[in-house]
């Protein structure tokens, strides 16, 4: 019996200034791996940029990448965008025209982090289902309603694959193996990195019950927590808050000094105020469209409101807040859709 041998995946990983390492490592290591273990040469990458050399990661570490230009002409099997701060600021005339050219040639185009914002800018992501860092969806629901943005690990759409990186790109790496070499070579592949449990598609960023340092919340105050959550653009009297979880308010403070070192209204305004800082940083919506999405009736209350929780107005932020991104760490918290 003659055993086939299968050709070659090439893959291009484009990388952009400030993009997460940890996320792009992780992504490549299962093709490596896969290639050791069988002692084959299954998978083949080049990490590119726009203009090639040194590109500085968001942790400061480099990594040495080939211009667009310099690439071969040999069309990939796999091209991925990874960014993550700024993502809009990272497409260019010859990146798109270089995306296009490999979508039309039947190529899987596909993103880490917020790599899916460049794939969308390029017209590559309509009536698709994709994802990217759970801080960004806001952003990316407004910008790309013509997109299908979902909060899970990664989404597979035909040839278009996206993940919200982080550890999420590693059984992202390893679906694309399993998906071209089937099971065994995954399964190989993943305990070859040590990754012992390979989450599929349907995973979800924040799996609602997970607490991965064990210290759980109470489940009263989680269901407030949620309330809250859905209703950022309309918010709700703390007393009605207190009805819908079934608490009393004062057993709502207790819990929220105890484990949020916060008042339930102070938390409240903060959450809606991280929703308010990713629109501002992300987006060019208008900043008075951003109040009344975080549930502010009043742009001067919201913009006072903002300057004392970030230490500056919102109007000075959408222009310094993208440079020091330290300070743009906010968890983000999302109204479900409709």
């Amino acid at each position: 019996m003659i055993e086939t041998i299968q050709p070659t995946t090439r893959l291009i990983i484009i990388v952009a200034p400030s993009f997460n390492m940890s996320a792009t490592m992780g992504f490549i290591d299962p093709f490596r791996a896969a290639n050791y273990l069988d002692g084959r040469t299954y998978f083949k990458w080049q990490i590119a940029s726009e203009s090639g050399g040194l590109c500085v990661s968001s942790n400061g570490t480099s990594v040495d990448t080939q211009g667009l230009s310099e690439l071969s002409a040999e069309q990939p099997g796999i091209a991925i965008v990874s960014t993550s701060w700024n993502p809009e600021k990272h497409m260019t005339e010859r990146l798109g025209s270089a995306l296009r050219k490999w979508a039309r040639s039947g190529a899987t185009l596909g993103a880490l982090d917020t790599g899916a914002f460049v794939l969308a800018q390029a017209g590559l992501l309509k009536g698709r289902r994709a994802t990217v860092h759970y801080e960004h969806i806001d952003a990316f629901q407004e910008l790309y309603p013509d997109t299908e943005v979902v909060e899970n690990l990664y989404a597979l759409d035909g040839n278009r694959v996206t993940c919200c990186g982080g550890g999420a790109a590693v059984d992202f790496a390893l679906q694309i193996v399993q998906g071209i070499h089937g099971s065994a070579l995954a399964n190989a592949a993943a305990r070859y990195i040590f990754h012992d449990r390979l989450r599929g598609p349907a995973a979800m960023q924040q799996p609602e019950g997970s607490e991965p340092l064990g210290a759980l919340v109470p489940a009263t105050l989680k269901a407030a927590i949620q309330v809250m959550e859905t209703h950022l653009e309309d918010p709700l009297p703390i007393p009605e808050i207190c009805n819908i979880a079934g608490i009393s308010h004062r057993q709502l403070d207790r819990l929220f000094a105890t484990y949020i070192k916060k008042t339930p209204a102070l938390y409240y305004r903060d959450i809606r105020l991280d929703r308010a800082r990713g629109l501002v940083t992300q987006t060019e919506l208008p900043i008075a469209q951003v109040a009344m999405a975080s549930g502010f009736a009043s742009q001067v209350h919201f913009s006072k409101s903002y300057k004392d929780r970030f230490g500056l107005p919102p109007s000075q932020d959408r222009i310094e807040g993208r440079v020091p991104f330290e300070y743009r760490a906010w968890p983000m918290h999302r109204k479900p859709k409709a």
